[in-house]
């Protein structure tokens, strides 16, 4: 099946040039489109509450992205609760790290990032071991973080401050793209939501991780691109491969 269209269930980039997924269908003539599938809503003050926990009783804050910044701070506010100077910041990235200048004065003795995955953040927590974690999340956090947190016998609490729910999708025309790629559970949930009876037909479907994989398969639909795999580590590179294929078998 030759590839003209592809939709991309995720923001449109700032830079939407820059993006490898425009990139590429600039290389092999393909229309490339993005929707968000997903969106996050806030936590109320008073369903957090309920959780009796005490923003006030932690030292430091594991942030994994910007929505967990936003959304603390959010919160902070909502409970009346001023963050201390002496708050410690541990991020998952420079990035996030270097957002928190919208609501803390940046000063690195404070603020603490790896590179790009936990596991280099871990090693800077293990080193202030006597710090009391807050981890602020989505109700679809992933568990590897807790899991390491709670190998290395760290004191933290996970704190659900916002949620991930699927978007409304009805005023995109789905059906007129050749490949939908998805990149969580929640983007194939949207789908259903949106599409009630929704049947892949010819359509072509992409999912990007292991668990999004899953999903795509246990809701009866066909996994036509996968990544990454051995060959493909990531989307794009996937994407190309399967476009070399088809033009193999013509």
């Amino acid at each position: 099946m030759k590839l003209k269209s592809i939709l991309v269930s995720q923001p449109q980039p700032s830079d939407i040039e820059k993006s490898p997924y425009v990139e590429l269908g600039k290389k092999h003539n393909i229309k490339v489109d993005f929707f968000k599938f997903i969106r996050i809503e806030g936590v109320e003050s008073k369903e957090f509450r309920k959780e009796r926990i005490h923003l006030q009783d932690y030292t430091a804050l594991i942030l994994t992205s910007r929505n967990a910044v936003d959304h603390y701070f959010r919160m902070a506010k909502e409970l009346r609760f001023e963050v201390p100077e002496t708050m410690k910041y541990f991020c998952l990235t420079e990035s996030t790290a270097f957002y928190l200048q919208k609501y803390v004065q940046y000063r690195k003795r404070k603020i603490f990032h790896g590179k790009q995955d936990f596991a280099e953040l871990y090693e800077i927590i293990k080193k202030h071991k006597t710090e009391k974690y807050l981890l602020p999340c989505s109700d679809v956090a992933k568990n590897d973080i807790p899991k390491m947190l709670d190998k290395g016998s760290i004191t933290y609490h996970k704190a659900i401050i916002y949620r991930t729910v699927p978007a409304d999708l009805t005023n995109i025309e789905i059906f007129k793209y050749d490949l939908i790629i998805f990149f969580s559970p929640m983007g194939i949930k949207s789908i259903f939501q949106s599409y009630p009876d929704f049947q892949q037909g010819e359509m072509l479907i992409g999912a990007v991780g292991p668990t999004t994989a899953k999903a795509v398969k246990d809701a009866g639909l066909t996994l036509n691109i996968q990544a990454p795999t051995k060959t493909s580590p990531s989307m794009t590179m996937a994407l190309e491969e399967y476009i070399l294929k088809a033009c193999k078998k013509k």
